[in-house]
């Protein structure tokens, strides 16, 4: 018994749900199931899903264009250093494959 609650349940909520989606990607359908679909302060779980968010807060505008920090302003010069090769240590045929 405990069980089949539990299946009527979770059909219920995923009947639910994929009845949220069908009506966030049809504007139409659900203009038909709310006459103020189309207003801003209309507010509904199919247009809180489309939405993507919970809050409807715009973000803030950009007043102006950060500066350069003044650490990039003086690129420092390239100084070249030579490195010893390690294939010059090793010894090359050390390893070879056995004589016959």
């Amino acid at each position: 018994m405990k069980q089949k609650r539990r299946a009527i349940v979770a059909t219920l909520l995923s009947l639910g749900f994929f009845c949220t989606l069908a009506l966030s990607v049809a504007p139409q359908l659900h203009e038909r199931v709310h006459p103020d679909a189309n207003h801003a302060d209309h507010v509904c779980a199919v247009s809180l899903f489309a939405s993507g968010s919970y809050e409807h807060s715009a973000q803030p505008s950009l007043v102006s264009a950060p500066g350069l920090a003044p650490q990039l302003s003086e690129i420092p010069t390239l100084r070249s250093v030579w490195v010893p090769s390690l294939f010059l240590v090793a010894h090359i045929f050390a390893h070879a494959p056995p004589a016959r």
